[in-house]
């Protein structure tokens, strides 16, 4: 076999190369995906908010099965108990256990922040993908409307919308969300402007593509970086409203604990018992830091001229 080879080696006859294996090219999500875990602060970030949204979700099975307490359970021998064995954060006025009552409490204040953004989503981007796509007089009566909207004071208008009607904590998510949609529109409409006009959208209109076809299978994909940025903005700024509200006392009503109004309760026992501050502070502070530290790295991310 050997001297066959050499045979064929002396008179120029090679063997056949190996087929070429051609490696499909990443897709866009994928390469945002690698950009992305190059980012070791946005990953720092995105780690902490889930662990932080894992805990208040599981914050039954951890009140039962780990620290065995009720949130709402009041034991006025046991008030103002610094943090132990016991209690891990100590516990509040009527005895209550503090840590418990943060878990239960960022359900709600988590709950806000995305129905925030749900709703501010489902106003602004639909507003802002017609306003930029017609352009003309559709775009100039909805940046009227914008305009008019923006004028108005957004927090006394919620302040006054609270005091009126006393939201529970969806209804004041979605007060806040259809006061604050217009940052969102204006946005999704100054990148419908550029992407209206790019060629691609002229070849789907030539072909006789619906103007809806081309909005949300041309346009709104292309979306999909600055609506991802815009949610995480929405979250935290919803986070900030509610805690705010809360500070005022106009936010969610006790009993139904939250992040800001259990900030608001602590702060006249701050000297005696500094840990009712501490915890709802804290727990504040890393969720809106990690949300922000996160879609400013989705931002890098998306943007196709970031080195993989």
């Amino acid at each position: 076999m050997a001297e066959v080879t050499q045979a064929k080696e002396r008179i120029g006859v090679r063997a056949p190369a190996p087929p070429l294996t051609v490696q499909p090219s990443p897709g866009y999500l994928a390469l945002t995906w690698r950009r992305l875990r190059r980012d070791r602060v946005s990953m720092a970030a995105l780690y902490l908010f889930v662990a932080i949204c894992l805990l208040t979700l599981a914050a039954p099975l951890i009140a039962t099965y780990v620290l065995q307490t009720d949130p709402n359970a009041q034991n006025l021998r046991n008030n103002f108990a610094p943090p132990g064995p016991g209690h891990w954060l100590g516990t509040d006025e009527l005895g209550r256990d503090n840590l418990t009552r943060v878990l239960y409490a960022g359900q709600v204040s988590l709950r806000i922040g995305f129905m925030v953004a749900l709703v501010s989503l489902l106003l602004g981007v639909p507003i802002g993908l017609v306003a930029g796509y017609y352009g003309g007089r559709v775009d100039d009566a909805i940046n009227a409307v914008i305009q008019v909207l923006q004028n108005i004071p957004g927090l006394f208008l919620l302040i006054i919308l609270s005091v009126t009607f006393r939201p529970d904590p969806t209804g004041l998510a979605v007060i806040i969300g259809l006061i604050g949609w217009m940052g969102t529109a204006r946005l999704v409409r100054g990148q419908t402007l550029s992407l209206a006009r790019r060629d691609y959208v002229d070849a789907a209109r030539v072909l006789g593509a619906s103007d809806a076809r081309i909005l949300f299978r041309h346009i709104l994909p292309n979306l999909v970086s600055v609506v991802s940025v815009m949610a995480g903005f929405e979250i935290a700024t919803g986070i900030l409203l509610e805690s705010g509200l809360s500070y005022l006392g106009l936010g969610v009503q006790p009993p139904t604990a939250s992040w800001g109004n259990m900030l608001q309760n602590s702060l006249d026992y701050v000297t005696r018992a500094p840990w009712l501050v501490a915890a709802p502070g804290t727990m504040i502070f890393l969720t809106v830091l990690s949300i922000f530290l996160l879609a400013d790295g989705l931002r890098d991310a998306f943007d196709p001229r970031m080195k993989v």
